[in-house]
């Protein structure tokens, strides 16, 4: 199974509309966080660490919609936190399903079995199911036994009960190329429509800052992976432009377009991404847009951001140059990303100029670090 026509085509329409009438900033999926709040608390991230008051708040339906309105993105990521601890995630869903936008709820599946009825099979709604690996990693990535076992349940229920479903993983410090080989064919055999993949971004919130990779780690375990889907004649589908896999294998000098996926959370729009906190929130979309110091972001831009190759940012980037380069994106997706020769080279580091205090963050004092904050409970 693959990405349904339709999506294939409205999405490109979108993209060659905006293009021709000289648009360059425009967004290509909206990240909605109706809550931050989760039922696990995962290694790698950060969100629960919020104190309780923050945890307890619920983004409206209402709010939620006039978000995705005001965006205009053909393509939106619900996800948190945990989203369907939202009471009214439901309501949310068949709102944007019904503006004719295609949905990826993002979730750890826990509470799946218990929530499906409440959703309709649509071409416009995917579950995104978080697994990070096989068993024992997937495991040991959201410090909870047994939660690999009830995604993949998950996973099967949601795919008999007729819903398109895929996997998102994010890779971290100490996994081989082998294991995510296995890992990638065990996805397959689920029946998933595809994976999405990306390294782990060091998110300053998270609790173990030790499991993510350097970027030239990252792009090195790409290259190892994708040869040996290759040598093996595996059979993997990625829900992810082909040019972004080539990216991640080394062979593409890109800079991230973050505006391309903009975040509205409990907070409002924002600045630049969901990754980086402390950098403040728009009043409306168009003055995330318009108001924000782009330039202050990237690779090379800003020390932050320097081991980042997340596909929130680098995606979009990747969608414009299959646009603006067709042919060279054909090659990649006919042949598959290059696993041997000379690495691209990276983006030059700008920000000893540009940034006379590169390491300064600005944190509203509602964002303040708290211990104690708690997990759901549902």
């Amino acid at each position: 199974m693959s990405v349904p026509l339709i999506q294939q085509y409205r999405v490109a329409r979108y993209i060659l509309s905006n293009r021709l009438r000289g648009v360059r900033q425009y967004p290509l999926v909206l990240m909605l966080e109706p809550l931050f709040q989760c039922n696990l608390a995962c290694s790698g991230c950060g969100k629960i660490d919020y104190p309780e008051e923050i945890l307890k708040r619920r983004m409206s339906v209402e709010e939620a919609l006039k978000a995705v309105d005001e965006c205009g993105a053909p393509m939106v990521s619900l996800a948190g936190g945990e989203p369907l601890v939202h009471k009214e995630l439901p309501a949310i869903v068949e709102g944007i399903v019904s503006r004719k936008k295609f949905v990826y709820l993002c979730t750890n599946a826990i509470l799946l079995p218990k929530h499906i009825d409440r959703f309709k099979p649509s071409v416009y709604l995917t579950f995104s199911i978080h697994l990070d690996g096989n068993q024992e990693r997937h495991d040991a990535s959201v410090c909870q036994e047994g939660v690999y076992d009830k995604a993949v349940a998950a996973i099967r229920l949601a795919r008999e009960r007729g819903f398109r479903v895929t996997v998102n993983s994010t890779l971290f410090q100490g996994e081989g190329p082998e294991e995510i080989a296995d890992f990638f064919d065990s996805a397959m055999k689920l029946g998933v429509e595809g994976i999405t993949v990306s390294p782990g971004y060091s998110y300053e919130r998270a609790p173990n800052q030790e499991v993510f990779m350097p970027r030239q780690q990252s792009k090195k375990l790409f290259r190892e992976v994708f040869r040996l889907g290759r040598e093996g004649k595996r059979r993997w589908v990625f829900n992810q432009s082909s040019l972004f896999l080539d990216f991640l294998a080394g062979n593409q000098t890109y800079q991230c377009t973050p505006w391309s996926n903009p975040t509205y959370n409990v907070f409002g729009w924002q600045r630049p991404c969901y990754l980086l906190v402390g950098e403040g929130y728009a009043s409306s979309f168009q003055a995330l847009l318009e108001d924000t110091e782009w330039d202050r972001y990237g690779v090379g831009r800003n020390p932050k951001c320097d081991n980042c190759m997340a596909h929130c940012g680098f995606e979009g980037t990747a969608v414009n140059d299959t646009f603006s380069h067709p042919l060279k994106a054909l090659r990649v997706f006919l042949r598959g990303p290059r696993t041997h020769g000379p690495l691209a080279p990276e983006v030059p580091i700008v920000y000893s100029s540009s940034h006379p205090d590169p390491f300064s963050v600005r944190i509203p004092i509602s964002q303040v670090r708290t211990e104690g904050a708690t997990k759901a409970t549902v």
